[in-house]
């Protein structure tokens, strides 16, 4: 009998097979029928510690027995006020307010009407957003309006609102970025949102943090809103806790999900400066920001949450961070030569496999996803690039095998 499920990102009339995972440990997915499959992105960017994480899964059970779900909008609960004020106390200044919702894709939605609302309850009419070129946010409506315009939304174009771009900063262009905002600037944009150092689903490119502190520098001179998605550059995927840090920046808005609760639970929150709470508080009803969904923080999932900012604060996680980035810079140095544009940010690495589409549909990409899930391997090529973002408790055993596996996969296919 055949599955009534619907997965995302999947083409089914492909009857590519779908394997059935039944447990994870750390960096291991086993499978019902018995294999071990090496995670090595972290199924979708969000496992950072590794798969049920004692500290995590104790604090989800505790919290099970006690308050499993609440209304947000005028009730509170212990788990999301811990939660907060750790947030508050973790992430820079002046990053004073926490709104909860549920995944990246709505912490970005949250961000974008919140920069709007901002500039509304003060009567300004400022209402453009700039993004950069090949940039991911999300998929609900607003997420894919300020991303790239490609196969991911061609279908859902008619519901999506105008924005101005500017290129991404290609080595030896990176000027250009900067002037095309700069120029923009003078049109009075309500805000910019950018990926802070690495497009992700945009294809893994990096580029330098000196333009991501010529950008927020240029937000600040024209009293342009800063948003920095860190949806998946937070946590310490690019080897500091935020990827801003490297730019030494702080954002207006940053958004978080995936690896806020470990990768455990869906939970998104966006920061805020205080400004921006302040022009949506007033003794005017119709000022108030208008979102939310049934389960803005959810109590199991902050509890979640509280748990991974108390393994961050107690373990030595960013030295985890920096030896798993160490460790693989042996594996990427050999592969020099193989591929084209081998990158490395933190613990990130990129390549691409020499292939003429380069794009998300290159027929590449679902050859070499096959590849590896036959040798027990969880990577997801962006078309015909590949990348590698593993758990941060990644053995050596399981970090050589997923690289061993890709030197297979160039002699098989990168010729």
């Amino acid at each position: 009998m055949s599955s009534p499920v619907w997965h995302p990102f999947t083409q089914h009339g492909l009857n590519e097979p779908v394997p059935l995972v039944s447990r994870a440990e750390r960096a291991g997915l086993f499978t019902a029928d018995g294999r071990r499959v090496i995670d090595a992105i972290s199924s979708w960017w969000v496992t950072t510690h590794g798969h049920c994480h004692p500290r995590v899964m104790a604090a989800i059970r505790a919290q099970s027995e006690k308050l499993d779900q609440l209304i947000f909008a005028g009730w509170t609960h212990e788990p999301a006020e811990t939660l907060a004020r750790q947030l508050v106390g973790m992430m820079p200044r002046p990053l004073e307010h926490v709104f909860f919702s549920d995944s990246g894709s709505t912490s970005v939605e949250v961000a974008l009407k919140m920069a709007l609302g901002h500039f509304a309850n003060r009567g300004e009419d400022r209402h453009r957003i700039v993004v950069m070129a090949g940039s991911y946010h999300g998929d609900t409506v607003g997420g894919m309006s300020v991303g790239a315009r490609s196969v991911f939304n061609r279908s859902y174009a008619p519901l999506m609102f105008d924005v101005d771009v500017i290129p991404f900063p290609e080595a030896g262009h990176e000027q250009a970025t900067i002037d095309a905002f700069e120029q923009l600037c003078g049109q009075r944009p309500a805000a910019l949102i950018v990926e802070p150092l690495v497009l992700g689903a945009g294809g893994m490119k990096m580029y330098p943090a000196g333009v991501l502190k010529a950008l927020r520098e240029l937000c600040a001179a024209h009293g342009v809103l800063f948003i920095a998605d860190e949806v998946m550059t937070a946590w310490g995927r690019t080897g500091t806790l935020l990827a801003c840090e490297q730019a030494g920046v702080v954002p207006d808005l940053l958004c978080l999900s995936k690896g806020l609760t470990g990768g455990s639970l869906p939970l998104a929150v966006t920061m805020a400066r205080g400004e921006i709470f302040e022009s949506h508080r007033s003794q005017d009803r119709a000022k108030m920001f208008f979102h939310s969904s049934s389960y803005t923080a959810n109590p199991i999932a902050c509890a979640a949450a509280v748990a991974n900012l108390e393994i961050w604060s107690e373990e030595p996680v960013l030295e985890r961070v920096a030896d798993l980035a160490r460790r693989q810079v042996g594996h990427v140095r050999r592969l020099e030569g193989k591929v084209s544009n081998l990158r490395q940010l933190g613990t990130i690495v990129a390549m691409e496999f020499e292939e003429s589409e380069g794009a998300y549909l290159s027929a590449l990409g679902p050859k070499l996803m096959a590849f590896f899930r036959e040798r027990d391997v969880l990577l997801r090529p962006l078309g015909n690039t590949v990348y590698v973002m593993p758990p941060y408790c990644i053995s050596d055993d399981d970090l050589g095998r997923i690289y061993t596996v890709i030197g297979e996969a160039i002699e098989a296919f990168a010729g």
